[in-house]
């Protein structure tokens, strides 16, 4: 009676005061996994098996402490066969006396797979065969009203039917078992409206299919819509409808409707009245929008007339916790997030929870709603019920913009009728990886992909799947080739990357330290963590499909404010955002290093409709380049921020200058020479030269010996030393080491305050026999500069300014803005440390890298650039453990390096299936070139 009382305050909370004619929803589960109710269960196989207990309804039950994990790629391993559990479910519950004379429906959200249901000991209808499925039953006549009614229900995880199985599990994702979603009971009056299905256009037409039950003479159906957000009275429009009709449809138009698009997410609530003789019998409402949609062969899909160009990521129903049992507020974060990526689009491998699609309808994002089947379909006597059941539930989502029938394969041709049948706006259904239709959703192309697709192809270039984001590969990492490469196409209507989010489980059976289960290398796809952590790509996507685009763009003397960007939005002109900009300084005051906002100001917007591009200006005040940082942030319309850019005001020999701390002292810097080593002293500092390899082999400073030799080692190009020499200069003293090979010569400089330059001259005059024949070319250059070796195990952070906070790839800049940095020593493996998931990450590439301190147990050293554009590497990321290949590329010898090139990540493709910013460099001197110079300081001076 508890459970009874507390269902019917769930049921109120959520939906109000129910009068007689409204719908009536009585819980008789949680409303979601994280408020649950219990009922009775028993497993027949793995976990606390052949035993009655307790268990959270809804949930998947491994997650609860059941039966057997299973991930879906089980029949690639010889020998192995799913987990086939069954789950037994009691429950008890009370039907009030008021509502005999009403019928009652028992609703399942979803349970998986194959469900039979008892009420009271009689089966109520045959068993439901597939997993994520809403389905219900009639019990009207099998409820006892005033008195205690048994449910009991049975659910195989494991279908009786092969091909559900195909379809559902036998799958790149993790196999569950249990009823994951609500259950509760539907009450409605004997006179009702059983269902509807409506196409609102953006003109304001409205037509809707009904489905009715027991209509008596005289009614009418009555339609009326209220803005859900804002003003706006519209007229009622009333149908009379014939006693003992059971299908009818309704037509109106409502001027001055507003549409719905992702941009622009107007939404209205219709009510619907069924009446008798002027007499409420039923009433019902739904959030819809009006908006609508052509597909056009051969040129693309169109929005309330705007063509439409899909920036769009596929994304699993999961949560660490609880397997695919979620909730409104996981609905809401993921919505929220996705947007905040700017982008546009989702896609799933089978019907998400009702209220993620309610996200997608408040905040705008387009959905592709996909019967399941992996790479394998329902036969068509399951499958039409189960496009039935999913269209039914989610035909009146206006985010909902195509259906999906299956997945790479997973198709049945003989239920694609189906959709149109049941769906009056009849949207478009697409078969994703397949030519289909006029529509070419071929999955995860190469870059070079042309013959009769992309490039020469006729069908609308739609790639269900792209960028395939395992570990942190994928997604951000060339993904602006791919997209200007996209965009280029008139036929091109944008696609959906792989993956939204990790997908690793909270082992129930694991005990120890680890404790989270991706399958190895099988779930990790996302651009987030598990919880949702950002993974650097998350910020790259933010700003390559940012509806702002700013022409690349350098700040020098001549800087009159003045910026050009594009506008990238659907239908939205962009005098509607808003837009400032900050200027920042980074000071150091005794060693400590600070940043600080010291202007800030409006930009202005002129009117810029999509596909423009026009120039914007910012004020440049008398004091403006006595700032280091300028960066622009704009705001939509909403107040939701697009992105934050920055630029640099001066080059890296003005910021070296600026931040690096000059003492004031009486003595020289002096030189120690014996036949293997010379070593350049100065204030308390030493650093020992091996001259036979130029090496560092030794630093001392007052603090004692700093860790820091074995380099410079040439990346990129041989190199070997000829000579040195050691002379004075104004402030200090100069080595002068000479190569032969692709370094002309390193001077070191050891100032009389301790400081250490190194300016490294590279490819000006070539030589490796003694000649130089006028030109040198290398190909293939992954990595371009010099590394040092430095012991891992003391660092315990590190400060920079440069471009971050991510590490970055050579194809994976983007997503990275200049400021002051700051983070602490992990060992973050993306997509495997999922028991303690740090970002960003320590270990990497770091981008436009001006200064740098590593902090350690013991001195910490610093690093400043003269050089623009230098990539700092700091130790070698872990590979991780459950990989089936490399996932990152080779890392250069070394633990700090200091680099002009550096290598791009693969993805689901490797890196000549790329586009040219994922691929290596050449590097072409000819006679009379100033070669490539480098210019780094050392600061071993300590704290």
């Amino acid at each position: 009676m508890v459970q009874k009382i507390l269902a019917c305050a769930l049921s109120i909370f959520l939906f109000g005061v129910v009068n007689a004619q409204q719908t009536e929803k009585i819980y008789l589960s949680g409303i979601d996994f994280e408020h649950p109710v219990e009922w009775d269960f028993m497993v027949t196989g793995g976990m606390n098996a052949n035993q009655w207990s307790k268990i959270n309804v809804p949930s998947q039950w491994e997650l609860e402490g059941f039966g057997e994990y299973t991930y879906g790629r089980w029949y690639k391993e010889r020998g192995k066969s799913p987990s086939k559990e069954e789950g037994f479910y009691k429950y008890k519950f009370d039907v009030d006396e008021s509502l005999e004379g009403k019928e009652i429906d028992i609703v399942f959200g979803g349970a998986m797979t194959d469900t039979e249901v008892k009420i009271n000991g009689t089966i109520a209808g045959e068993v439901h065969q597939g997993g994520f499925y809403q389905f219900e039953y009639r019990i009207t006549d099998l409820v006892k009203y005033g008195e205690e009614n048994l449910l009991e229900v049975h659910v195989k995880k494991h279908s009786d039917d092969r091909l559900v199985n195909a379809a559902e599990r036998k799958a790149d994702w993790w196999l569950f078992g249990g009823i994951y979603r609500p259950v509760w009971l539907e009450v409605v009056p004997e006179s009702n409206i059983d269902h509807f299905a409506v196409d609102a256009k953006s003109d304001g037409s409205f037509y809707a299919d009904l489905r009715l039950q027991n209509v008596g003479s005289k009614s009418t159906i009555k339609a009326s819509i209220e803005p859900l957000i804002g003003d706006g009275e519209f007229e009622t429009v009333s149908f009379d409808i014939e006693k003992g009709i059971t299908e009818t449809s309704i037509e109106t138009k409502w001027d001055g409707v507003k549409t719905w698009s992702p941009e622009d997410p107007n939404l209205y609530v219709l009510t619907l009245k069924l009446l008798r003789k002027g007499e409420l019998m039923h009433e019902v409402s739904k959030r819809i929008g009006f908006r609508t949609i052509e597909f056009k062969k051969r040129d693309g899909i169109y929005v309330n007339g705007v063509k439409t160009v899909f920036k769009g990521i596929n994304r699993h129903t999961f949560w660490p916790e609880s397997g695919r049992s979620t909730s409104k507020r996981i609905s809401l974060m993921d919505a929220e997030l996705l947007k905040d990526m700017n982008i546009n689009a989702v896609r799933t491998h089978y019907p998400p929870d009702p209220h993620f699609l309610d996200m997608c309808d408040s905040l705008g994002l387009f959905f592709l709603d996909e019967l399941a089947g992996w790479q394998n379909s329902y036969n068509t006597k399951v499958g039409s019920k189960l496009v039935k059941e999913m269209i039914e539930r989610d035909v009146n989502h206006p985010s909902i913009i195509l259906w999906d029938n299956g997945n790479e394969g997973g198709w049945n041709y003989n239920v694609d009728h189906l959709f149109q049948k049941y769906d009056p706006q009849d949207r478009i259904v697409v078969h994703p990886w397949a030519d289909f239709n006029g529509w070419d959703l071929h999955h995860y192309p190469a870059y070079q992909t042309g013959v009769h697709r992309f490039e020469n192809g006729e069908n609308v270039y739609f790639p269900g799947e792209f960028m395939h984001g395992m570990y942190d590969q994928g997604h951000g990492a060339g993904l602006h080739d791919f997209w200007a490469k996209l965009r280029s196409s008139p036929l091109n209507a944008g696609g959906f990357m792989w993956a939204y989010n990790d997908c690793a489980v909270l082992r129930s059976d694991w005990k120890g330290d680890k404790k989270y289960d991706s399958n190895n290398y099988m779930a990790p796809d996302g651009i987030v963590g598990p919880y949702r952590e950002k993974e650097g790509s998350y910020f790259t996507v933010k700003e390559v499909w940012a509806p702002i685009q700013f022409k690349p763009r350098m700040i020098n003397s001549s800087f009159d404010g003045s910026f050009v960007i594009t506008n990238t939005y659907l239908a939205t002109n962009l005098n509607t955002c808003k837009m400032e900009y900050e200027l920042v300084t980074i000071s150091d005051e005794n060693g400590t290093k600070s940043s600080k906002v010291t202007e800030t100001g409006s930009i202005q917007i002129p009117s810029i409709d999509p596909d423009e591009s026009r120039k914007i200006k910012m004020n440049v005040s008398d004091q403006f380049f006595e700032n280091d940082v300028v960066r622009i942030t704009a705001w939509d319309k909403y107040g939701k921020e697009i992105y934050s850019w920055t630029w640099p005001i001066h080059r890296a020999d003005y910021f070296a200058e600026k931040l690096m701390p000059v003492a004031e002292v009486s003595n020289k810097a002096i030189s120690e020479e014996t036949d293997a080593t010379i070593t350049l002293k100065a204030n308390g500092v030493e650093v020992t030269f091996n001259k036979e390899n130029g090496y560092i082999t030794k630093v001392v400073n007052a603090e004692g010996e700093v860790p820091f030799n074995n380099g410079p080692i040439p990346l990129g190009m041989d190199a070997k030393v000829v000579g040195a020499k050691v002379k004075k200069v104004e402030d200090g003293i100069e080595l002068f080491v000479d190569y032969i090979g692709g370094i002309d010569y390193i001077k070191w400089l050891m100032t009389d305050d301790g400081r250490l330059k190194m300016h490294l001259l590279c490819l000006t005059n070539y030589r490796n026999d003694g000649s130089f024949d006028g030109a040198f070319i290398q190909e293939n250059i992954k990595n371009f500069g010099v590394t040092f070796s430095y012991p891992e195990e003391i660092v315990t952070g590190m400060e920079w300014f440069g471009k971050g906070p991510y590490r970055v790839w050579k194809n994976r800049v983007r997503g990275t803005t200049f400021n002051l940095w700051n983070k602490e020593y992990n060992n973050t493996i993306t997509g495997e440390s999922f028991e303690n998931l740090i970002y960003p990450e320590f270990k990497g590439y770091h981008a436009n890298m001006l200064y740098a301190q590593i902090q350690t147990k013991e001195s910490p050293i610093s690093f400043y650039s003269e050089s623009d554009k230098m990539f700092f590497r700091v130790f070698t990321p872990v590979e991780p453990v459950g990989r089936d290949r490399r996932t990152m590329p080779v890392f250069p010898e070394g633990d700090l390096s200091f680099l002009y090139e550096i290598p791009a990540i693969r993805s689901f493709k490797p890196i000549e299936h790329h586009g040219p910013q994922s691929q290596p460099s050449s590097i072409r001197i000819k006679s009379g070139d100033d070669g490539v110079s480098m210019k780094v300081w050392f600061d071993f001076r300590g704290e």
